[in-house]
């Protein structure tokens, strides 16, 4: 049985019904097969979702699969990876899912390779909507230590995966945060 889970309308409250869009592959195939869950992503300056997938690429390029991208950039795209789809960028990282597996994992910038960042999509929009809620306590001055602290049990809770690897984007983003970098 697939799951379903719509992100409006506790997605909407935190980033508004007009920033959240559904990924081409989910509008091109409603039976997206083994993926445990479809949903409209959140866009924002921290994730990136919305995207022409036309344009600027040139029209034989198909953004939407990490192979055909990172061909164009001549960059090399594990085997296993080439044909999953592309969700967008959180921080500098390219997220995209594996949909087989309905694993969400991120290409940091200037690795070859991909770290595992969600054990699915609702994981990652869960993180997105607790990261939302830290950006609004930082913006009121929070302590950024408490907001870490925070984040991390919050979402930890509910997938350890985003902090299974020190150098998954999330963590490098709250040292930042702690640190007084952003």
């Amino acid at each position: 049985m697939r799951r379903r889970l719509r992100l409006l309308p506790w997605g909407a409250q935190r980033f508004g019904a007009s920033t959240v869009c559904l990924h081409p592959a989910f509008r091109a195939d409603t039976q997206a097969p083994n993926s445990s869950v479809l949903v409209g992503l959140p866009h924002s300056e921290v994730f990136t979702s919305r995207e022409d997938v036309e344009a600027p690429y040139p029209t034989a390029l198909d953004a939407i699969t990490p192979g055909s991208r990172f061909d164009h950039y001549g960059t090399p795209c594990p085997a296993e990876s080439r044909s999953w789809w592309t969700l967008g960028y959180l921080f500098t990282s390219l997220i995209a899912l594996d949909p087989a597996s309905g694993k969400v994992c991120a290409f940091p910038e200037g690795s070859s390779g991909y770290l595992p960042l969600h054990r699915d999509v609702e994981s990652l929009v869960y993180a997105l909507i607790e990261f939302r809620k830290l950006e609004v306590d930082h913006d009121s001055d929070v302590d950024p230590e408490e907001l870490s602290a925070r984040f991390r049990k919050t979402v930890g809770a509910f997938d350890s995966t985003p902090f299974a690897d020190d150098e998954s984007q999330w963590n490098r983003s709250l040292e930042k945060l702690e640190h007084g970098i952003w």
